[in-house]
């Protein structure tokens, strides 16, 4: 099927993205700082890599023999997998990670490099996500599989109201399907939707795709099983647990954002329109978390300041934390919403109940009555 793209109301509050816009390049200007990342990230960067690389060099050269401190290995690697896809492909993917061109397209595939793809990614979270967030048919970060609702518009089955308690598995599987399943899944889809018009950029991305994922299991597992055959066993197992344990960070990271009471779920019309302008729909589907955490802001990648994230895309999340003062400084002059929550913990806990609303049809009901 052809995408239809939704298209955004130009009349309403069009002054305050305007307004926040030139405020935004006032403060870069006045403190002369470049909207990409600065030197902070050279530090960031070695930390993450290092994270991933020095215990998967341990378990090549190190010999450890104990099936405890293989699986400690693999578990810094999952962390070390998600610090690199938050604080370092995410950047790069919107070509801030630096001024370097050449060094942002490096860093995106550092998305390849931890089994996905930087392609699909791109299209899933850049064209898709950040344009639509939240709408029913255009975002793909809602249209999950069937086993979850994430939107009061998809259809509601008898087992959702049991999603607040395993939802949080299927999270832990979101890299692993990517590497086996849902990249290439993705890719099918956007040729069926017309993302990818032409059949030999489909061909390419799909053969180099293929190639990536071959590298990505030949070094990740083949490597070591080879190096140490006695311990086969605990390297699957360890495998997995180093998948479980990033995509259970990504996916939480990412739908504490957006699948909230707080957010909305915005229809589009009979003529493919939707009634907000864009920068107001993205404060309206969007939510913060944990503003005055410091380091956990530097662990994530900045990505607690999602609104931020979603109205400047095209700013590095090291400046997030001092955009935050000028966007809630602006929403609240023009009357907006600025969704937040104090802490992460909160956040989650309302995420919970935002998906046993969803599952019980609850918040359905709600939206019927208003």
């Amino acid at each position: 099927m052809t995408f239809t793209k939704p298209k955004f109301s130009h009349e309403q509050n069009a002054e305050f993205f305007t307004t926040l816009k030139k405020r935004v390049n006032t403060y870069f200007q006045q403190t002369h700082t470049a909207t990409t990342g600065d030197n902070k990230m050279i530090f960031k960067t070695i930390f993450m890599f290092s994270l991933y690389l020095f215990p998967y060099f341990f378990l090549l050269f190190g010999n450890v023999d104990s099936n405890a401190g293989i699986l400690a290995l693999w578990v810094l690697m999952g962390f070390g997998m998600a610090g690199i896809g938050l604080s370092i492909m995410h950047d790069a993917n919107h070509g801030v990670y630096s001024k370097n061109k050449k060094l942002n397209t490096l860093m995106c595939y550092t998305m390849n490099l931890i089994g996905s793809n930087a392609f699909v990614w791109k299209l899933q979270h850049n064209v898709l996500h950040h344009s639509f967030t939240n709408i029913e048919g255009a975002d793909e970060d809602i249209n999950m599989p069937f086993v979850l609702r994430f939107s009061p518009h998809q259809k509601r089955r008898w087992f959702h109201r049991f999603q607040h308690i395993y939802a949080w598995f299927l999270y832990g599987l979101m890299t692993l399907l990517r590497v086996f399943v849902s990249d290439f899944r993705r890719l099918k889809s956007y040729k069926d939707m017309n993302l990818i018009p032409n059949p030999k950029v489909f061909r390419k991305e799909l053969w180099i795709s293929i190639s990536w994922k071959i590298f990505y299991l030949a070094y990740i597992l083949a490597l070591p099983m080879l190096l140490n055959p006695g311990h086969i066993g605990i390297y699957i197992v360890s495998f997995l647990v180093m998948h479980f344990i990033c995509g259970f960070i990504l996916a939480v990271i990412f739908q504490t954002a957006h699948v909230m009471p707080s957010c909305e779920y915005p229809l589009m019309n009979a003529e493919g329109k939707i009634e907000n302008n864009w920068a107001v729909h993205e404060l309206i589907t969007t939510t913060n978390f944990s503003p005055k955490s410091r380091w956990f802001s530097w662990v994530i990648g900045g990505l607690n300041y999602q609104v931020e994230h979603h109205l400047f895309s095209n700013v590095s999340h090291v400046h997030y934390r001092a955009l935050s003062k000028i966007v809630r400084q602006t929403t609240e002059e023009f009357g907006l919403p600025y969704n937040t929550e104090k802490s992460f913990f909160s956040a989650i806990a309302n995420h919970a109940r935002m998906l046993r609303a969803l599952g019980t049809g609850s918040l359905d009901v709600a939206m019927a009555k208003a």
